[in-house]
């Protein structure tokens, strides 16, 4: 009976080993446990810097590559498309004046104003692609509108050579299309076009500072390892772990060189073409608006005095004193060394333009309408005012020409010299992970 109970009795459960986490806790309690969790946490740290740096550089190098080749000349098509529209109205109210007499070159540069805002209307169209938004909208405006203004101004120059009084209304309803619709489409487009470049320069010129913070915290981390090695081992160098160093230290200072390099160039690029070229698109702008003014103010032979306001009101602005924006003793501050006597001349130029318009406001205000206009513009040139005013915009288009110089000369390459730092960085990790990799597995071995 007891041998029966015994046997029907439940055999004692069997006794179970440790689990996974258990048997990791203890490993890890182990010198190559601990060895092994080390070089884990100072590869990480190192791979991590690594693609920090490799993505913040090559981020960089896009965005500055992307300044050159895309943004910076779309803000420079946007403002070109705004002079061109600009000057074809001024262009064609010249043209309207002189009537009979107009000269072909004066007829050529009308027309050539036109083509080249389509032109380039065209060709930001195709820049910014179906993702441009805002800007796509600014373009379709313009290039609906344009065919409608050089409609009426062909109205008002067909009625003018008939002698019909309708041809100034259609000149300046077609101004007014120009002024009140198309130039303010072409002036937010050239808003939008701006805002994205100081976004890509934004994103150019950021320093790396993830990517530095993580090469400082890896290089203090893989020291302070050595550090405990040597007093556990009394070993001086872990080649290994030493060569590490060295990488990390080389990408850290590779790094900080290459963003202060890229950004002293960035830095010119902005001093000496982006804010620049700004200024002086503002003041282009304004004087053709107010040359605009000029001329319609004799198209309209005194019916209104809206012209006469306005010519008041953007001479004021670009006769201001140098620090106010706009004006053109501003442009003449600190300026590209190439740009210098350029702009000193235009100054000289638009000094000549303003006296020469008094002197015609002054007959108009007399009532001798022919000397006023005489004085104004005349069919061979001469010394009138749209002479001294054509003498300014030459020089500022060439002073425009030395600043795009300028800016090209100091971003160009940057975008190659953050590629290069952005493969730098990531091979002297990746090596800095082996030397990590191999100094530990020396330690490992001795355990075997």
């Amino acid at each position: 009976m007891l041998g029966q109970a015994q046997e029907g009795a439940a055999a004692p459960p069997a006794t179970r080993g440790p689990g996974p986490v258990a048997r990791l806790r203890a490993a890890g309690r182990t010198p190559p446990g601990r060895l092994r969790a080390a070089a884990a946490v100072l590869v990480a740290l190192v791979l991590l810097f690594g693609a920090a740096g490799l993505w913040q550089s090559a981020n960089r190098s896009a965005a500055s590559g992307g300044l050159v080749s895309r943004s910076e000349p779309l803000s420079q098509d946007a403002a070109e498309i705004y002079r061109s529209l600009a000057d074809a109205d001024t262009t064609a109210a010249a043209g309207f004046l002189l009537a009979g007499q107009e000269p072909p070159a004066l007829r050529k540069r009308y027309q050539d104003d036109l083509a080249t805002a389509a032109r380039l209307i065209s060709e930001a169209a195709a820049r910014t692609g179906s993702t441009g938004g805002d800007a796509q909208l600014r373009l379709a405006e313009l290039n609906q509108q344009l065919p409608r203004y050089a409609g009426l101004v062909d109205t008002a120059r067909a009625a003018n050579r008939e002698g019909l009084p309708l041809g100034g209304a259609y000149l300046r309803y077609a101004s007014g299309l120009m002024q009140q619709t198309i130039l303010p489409a072409a002036q937010k487009l050239a808003d939008s076009e701006a805002a994205a470049l100081d976004e890509e320069y934004d994103r150019a010129a950021a320093a790396p500072w993830l990517a530095l913070s993580l090469g400082v915290l890896a290089l203090a981390a893989l020291a302070r390892y050595q550090v405990l090695l040597f007093r556990r081992t009394n070993r001086v160098f872990n080649p290994g772990l030493l060569a590490a160093s060295l990488a990390v230290l080389t990408a850290l200072v590779w790094l900080g060189a290459g963003a202060a390099v890229a950004g002293g160039s960035l830095d010119d690029a902005r001093a000496q073409g982006i804010d620049p070229l700004r200024r002086l698109n503002q003041v282009r702008v304004e004087a053709l608006q107010a040359h605009t003014a000029e001329n319609l103010n004799l198209v309209s032979r005194g019916a209104t005095d809206a012209y006469t306001q306005r010519w008041d009101q953007l001479s004021k602005a670009l006769a201001g004193p140098a620090g106010q924006d706009g004006s053109v003793a501003g442009l003449s501050q600190s300026p590209p060394a190439p740009a210098k006597d350029q702009l000193a001349d235009a100054r000289k130029a638009f000094g000549d333009w303003q006296d020469r318009h008094a002197k015609a406001a002054g007959k108009d205000a007399e009532g001798d309408y022919e000397a006023a206009l005489g004085l104004t513009l005349a069919p061979d040139g001469g010394d009138t005012a749209d002479t001294a005013f054509g003498a300014a915009e030459q020089k500022w288009a060439a002073a425009e020409q030395s600043e795009q110089g300028a800016f090209e000369a100091a971003a160009g390459g940057v975008d190659t010299v953050l590629a290069v730092q952005a493969a730098a960085v990531a091979l002297l990790a990746a090596l800095a992970a082996a030397g990590t990799v191999r100094g530990i597995g020396r330690r490992l071995a001795e355990y075997r």
